[in-house]
C-alpha cells in the first residue's frame, strides 16, 4: 500500500469511529433522526475503510498460477462493494429513519447537545477531509482539476475517501440545518426531512463511486499520456516501420499490461527483430514503470482502403 493511501485511510477510519460513537450517544439522548442518520453514515464509512484496507492487502498479493497477472483488481472489486454498502446500508437506513420521523415526528430533546456534537463532528471530519484532499492533490496530474482527477484516477482509495469525507461534511451541515429549523419553528418534521436529505446525499455518493470503479473493474485502458509515451518509444525502435496498435489494460492502480502490434522491415533477420523487441520492452519498463507486462507481436500493417470518390 502506498504511504499516502494508508495515511488517508487511517485518518478517515479513526475519525469515523470516534464520530460514530459520539453521534449514536447524542441520538440516544436527544432523539434526533438527523443525528442518528449521521451516526449510521459514520459507521458505514468506518466499515468502508476496513474493506479498503482488506482490498489493499489482497491487491498486494504476488502473482501465482491461478492469477498470473496478480490480484491488483481486488482493490477495484472492494471499492465497488463499498459503493453497494453506502447505497444499501447508509442511504437505505437514513431514508427509512427520515421517512419514519416524517410520518411520526418526535420532538428533539437537549438541542444544545446536538449542536455540540455536530461541532465536534465537523472538526474531526474537516481534519480527515483536509488530509485526504492534500494527499489526493499530490497524486493527481497538475493539469487536471479535482473532478477530472476523479474521472481519470486509477487508484480508487484516495478519491473514495475524498468523496466520503465531502459527503460527510455536507450531511453534517444538512443535519445542523434540520435541527436548527426544528428547534426554532417547533416543527420536528424538519429533523426527519434532514435525515431524508442525508440519505439522498449518501445515495448520490454511492452512485458516483460505483460509476467510477465500474470501468476499472471491467477493464479500463491506461491514461492517454501513458499510451502516447509507449507509442513514441516503439515508433523510435530500430527496424520498426509502422506501429499498428497499442492496447493497454489496468490490472491494478500501478499495474499496466501493454500489448503492441508492430510492422517491422521485411528484410531484417528474425534475430535482429528479437533483439529490437527486447530493447523496446526494457525501454518501456524503464520510462513507464507502471507497465509490468509487455507483449510485442510482429504483424504486417494493412493500409486502410481509401474510399472511392463518386464522380
Amino acid at each position: 500500500m502506498k504511504g499516502s493511501a494508508k495515511k488517508v485511510l487511517l485518518a478517515a477510519l479513526v475519525a469515523n469511529l470516534l464520530i460514530a460513537t459520539i453521534k449514536f450517544l447524542a441520538a440516544w439522548f436527544t432523539g434526533s433522526s438527523a443525528i442518528l442518520s449521521e451516526g449510521i453514515h459514520s459507521l458505514v464509512d468506518s466499515g468502508n475503510q476496513i474493506l479498503m484496507f482488506h482490498g489493499q492487502h489482497r491487491a498486494a498479493l504476488p502473482a501465482d498460477e491461478e492469477f498470473p497477472f496478480g490480484h491488483g483488481k481486488e482493490i477495484y472489486f472492494w471499492s465497488f462493494v463499498v459503493s453497494i454498502l453506502v447505497f444499501s446500508v447508509g442511504a437505505g437506513l437514513s431514508l427509512f429513519e427520515g421517512i419514519s420521523h416524517l410520518i411520526q415526528p418526535n420532538e428533539i430533546q437537549n438541542v444544545c447537545i446536538n449542536y455540540l456534537i455536530i461541532a465536534f463532528a465537523l472538526l474531526f471530519e474537516g481534519i480527515s477531509w483536509v488530509i485526504s484532499v492534500r494527499e489526493f492533490a499530490k497524486e493527481k496530474a497538475p493539469q487536471h482539476n479535482f473532478l477530472q482527477a476523479i474521472r481519470k484516477g486509477k487508484d480508487p482509495t484516495l478519491f473514495l475517501v475524498v468523496l466520503e469525507d465531502s459527503a460527510a461534511l455536507l450531511g453534517l451541515l444538512v443535519a445542523l440545518a434540520g435541527i436548527f429549523l426544528a428547534s426554532q419553528t417547533g416543527i420536528p418534521r424538519f429533523d426527519g426531512a434532514a435525515s431524508v436529505l442525508i440519505g439522498l446525499i449518501l445515495g448520490g455518493t454511492a452512485i458516483v463511486i460505483a460509476l467510477e470503479t465500474k470501468g476499472l473493474l471491467v477493464g479500463e485502458a491506461a491514461l492517454q499520456e501513458v499510451v502516447q509515451a509507449i507509442r513514441e518509444i516503439v515508433s523510435a525502435g530500430e527496424h520498426v516501420e509502422h506501429v499498428n496498435e497499442v492496447l493497454t489494460l489496468h490490472m491494478g492502480p500501478e499495474y499496466i499490461v501493454a500489448t503492441i502490434s508492430l510492422d517491422f522491415v521485411d528484410e531484417v533477420p528474425a534475430g535482429e527483430i528479437e533483439r529490437t523487441v527486447q530493447l523496446l520492452e526494457s525501454e518501456i519498463r524503464r520510462r513507464v514503470p507502471e507497465v509490468k507486462k509487455v507483449f510485442i507481436e510482429a504483424e504486417a500493417w494493412r493500409r486502410p482502403k481509401e474510399k472511392k470518390s463518386l464522380t
